[in-house]
């Protein structure tokens, strides 16, 4: 529920009707008693929000004519109206989540694993644009940290994150449709991570594997681990629910060609009829009840409160063409990934060694 004051309540309304396109320059408002029976306050309520909005120049009062929208304010006021809407929706959500007894840090991570999840289903723009560093790939936590220090590192660039699993990602890279991906895709035939695909998805192409981090990867699950699960093989006892993540995912691979050596197939193991798009939707599920287990990363597992049975360390890398390389906001990334600054925000995460974070490979 919306605790700000009733008559700002009504002029944002108000307001986003108009930055929406909702109602148009010339168009009649209701009147102040009409506005006064809906909201059920009293006219001068509504009276006060309509000179709000006269005020920020969207609605004017005419004799005999009632409030009309005025029209809509130039584009660079009009972006600022449109972020101090959102930005009064969000504090009005943020006041109801803390005056019901969540703390701060609880709600900041609410927020970013909700982001997290949005950007596994979002789009990123089709071409180039110089303000943005277009990101595709396998979900990290830590990409949504490096996202929010982005304009910050880098004289306001933004770095917008799609999370759609390590193949997608270098898929996207390969078809320009991202400027870099994160990848950890472990070859089975050299014993390796990413080099390999990258060299049969960009073959010919000099590419960049920036080292984000080493991390934990293991078997989520609830406290206490209930069932007793110790490796991969015991994802076949009975009655367990797994939840698989999506194909071409750096984790489903891993899980799956470890299954494949022991000689067990993924139809002798219960599933979870959803596949999920990240490590925090895994551990969501999971500590909402609707699965048993599934395989993610240490730190997806602590922000739920789940224990994590460790079974690998792999690298997940930031995989990077040459052309790309070469630009300033990459080469500030690359800075701040070897600054102790990184090293802190990843230690703050759990499951992560940093004994390699910054250092790059190239590909030929």
């Amino acid at each position: 529920m919306d605790q700000s004051p009733l008559y700002q309540q009504i002029a944002e309304s108000v307001r986003e009707q108009i930055l929406q396109g909702d109602v148009q320059p010339g168009d009649r408002l209701p009147s102040v008693r009409e506005l006064a029976d809906t909201w059920h306050c009293t006219p001068g309520t509504v009276q006060r929000a309509y000179s709000e909005l006269a005020s920020q120049g969207l609605v004017e009062g005419r004799p005999g004519q009632g409030t009309r929208v005025k029209g809509l304010p130039p584009e660079g006021e009009a972006v600022a109206l449109r972020r101090a809407t959102l930005l009064h929706r969000i504090e009005g959500a943020l006041l109801e989540m803390l005056s019901t007894g969540y703390q701060l840090p609880e709600v900041e991570e609410a927020v970013r694993l909700a982001l997290d999840r949005w950007r596994a289903v979002a789009s990123l723009p089709e071409s180039a644009n110089e303000d943005v560093l277009r990101f595709a790939g396998s979900h990290d936590p830590m990409m949504t940290v490096l996202a929010e220090q982005f304009p910050n590192l880098a004289e306001g660039m933004i770095l917008r994150l799609r999370f759609v699993g390590s193949l997608g990602g270098l898929m996207s890279l390969a078809q320009g449709k991202a400027d870099l991906a994160g990848c950890h895709l472990w070859d089975k035939e050299s014993d390796t991570y990413n080099a390999p695909f990258v060299r049969r998805l960009m073959p010919g192409r000099r590419v960049a594997l920036l080292t984000l981090a080493h991390r934990r990867l293991g078997l989520i699950v609830p406290p206490g681990n209930p069932a007793g699960l110790q490796t991969v093989a015991d994802l076949v006892k009975p009655g367990l629910r797994f939840v698989n993540r999506q194909r071409g995912a750096g984790t489903r691979i891993w899980v799956e060609a470890h299954l494949h050596r022991l000689g067990i197939h993924m139809r002798q193991i219960g599933r979870y009829k959803k596949e999920a798009l990240t490590h925090s939707e895994v551990a969501s599920l999971i500590a909402s009840g609707g699965a048993d287990v599934g395989a993610g990363v240490e730190a997806a597992a602590a922000a739920f409160g789940l224990d994590f049975v460790p079974l690998t360390l792999e690298r997940y890398d930031l995989v990077i063409p040459n052309f790309v390389w070469k630009r300033e906001p990459v080469q500030a990334l690359v800075a701040w990934l070897r600054s102790e600054a990184a090293r802190a925000a990843l230690m703050d995460l759990s499951g992560y060694d940093t004994h390699d974070t910054g250092m790059v490979h190239w590909v030929e």
